[in-house]
């Protein structure tokens, strides 16, 4: 997802129960943690784009209903540097002067958010913190500083550009995670990470697959990978409901391979995906409709998947009807917030 561009029925109420590969830290149980609450058991996180002014998350949130926002994103201001912002601009620091009031504003109507690092911009650039950093420790305190800060839950990482081929990155993101975590369970903190990866329609690419596999080897635990299920830009029109669920189903086979001692309730809860509601950035022939959230919904609760979001909630109208991949509508008609209102009933 670009960063300037994008590329891309009530809620229950939260379990405490953490269904992870990997799974739960050691020594947790109710009552432990005791600075953030655990994001419910499936849950619908729209992304926010950060960078849009027009509007803060909270308010938003309020809006639209959205009770949980994905925000996005985090990177360095140039390559090189250890430091994230939001955006990269250095007026907006992981600090409480920086959406502070907006996300304390949404967990005090029992909501949440989580924080993305990367994207497309960041991805391209070498200004993801995993590229841009050279030192594991020091992106390890950038993710424990949005813990501290921001009591979030988790934190989501988007590596698509050229960060999924940027071994030496893919492996300090990696380490990181996993000092981070070791960091949470001896601070009783609780945290999950999430990675946010392009796929196929028959599942990850080698590339892809490997920033997982890396995971495995670095011992770092993965709450939910997060499939972007749109800009395929194979050149055919696209079934953008079959290509969700065949791209779930491969990365499921694939999940089954890299942790074999876990069950499929297991697994299938481990996989999210991200749609982009209406024209995506490709054009008409991909083309995620109101009937295909519906769809989508449905199968999602059956398939008993943990994570369902959209890029992005600035889009969630129909101001601009046959208009491709645009950052402030979606392209088609709707009503007003109509796909948060069919997501909403996700989660649980």
């Amino acid at each position: 997802m670009r960063r300037h561009t994008p590329i891309l029925a009530a809620i229950a109420a939260a379990t405490a129960a953490l269904v992870t590969v990997g799974f739960t830290a050691a020594g947790a149980s109710a009552g432990t943690w005791q600075h953030s609450r655990p994001l419910p058991y499936q849950v619908f996180a729209p992304y926010f784009e950060t960078y849009d002014t027009a509007a803060g998350p909270a308010a938003l949130a309020q809006q639209s209903g959205n009770r949980f926002l994905s925000l996005a994103f985090l990177e360095t201001a140039q390559a090189g540097s250890c430091t994230a912002y939001w955006n990269g601009d250095t007026s907006e620091p992981i600090a409480a002067s920086s959406f502070g009031s907006d996300i304390a504003a949404i967990q005090a109507a029992g909501g949440n958010v989580i924080p993305s690092f990367g994207g497309y911009t960041a991805d391209t650039t070498d200004t993801d913190i995993a590229d841009s950093c050279s030192s594991v420790s020091a992106i390890a305190k950038v993710y424990e500083s949005l813990i501290t800060t921001y009591h979030v839950p988790r934190i989501d990482l988007d590596v698509e550009g050229n960060s999924v081929t940027n071994t030496a990155g893919i492996n300090r993101r990696n380490e990181a995670i996993a000092e981070t975590e070791a960091w949470a369970a001896a601070h009783h903190e609780r945290i999950q990470f999430s990675y946010t990866l392009p796929t196929f329609p028959t599942g990850l690419p080698p590339a892809e697959l490997s920033v997982l596999q890396n995971a495995v080897a670095d011992g770092a635990r993965i709450a939910t990978v997060n499939l972007l299920t749109f800009d395929y830009y194979i050149g055919t029109q696209q079934d953008m409901v079959a290509d969700t669920e065949s791209a779930a189903a491969g990365l499921f086979g694939q999940l089954q391979s890299l942790y074999p001692d876990a069950s499929a309730r297991q697994l299938w809860h481990m996989i999210g995906v991200t749609e982009m509601p209406g024209i995506d950035d490709f054009g008409p022939d991909e083309t995620f409709s109101t009937a295909n959230a519906v769809t989508i919904l449905n199968w999602a609760q059956q398939q008993g998947i943990g994570f369902l979001s959209f890029w992005a909630l600035q889009r969630d109208n129909g101001g601009c009807p046959g208009t491709k991949g645009a950052g402030t509508c979606s392209g088609v008609a709707q009503p007003n917030w109509y796909f948060s209102h069919v997501f909403e009933h996700f989660t649980r």
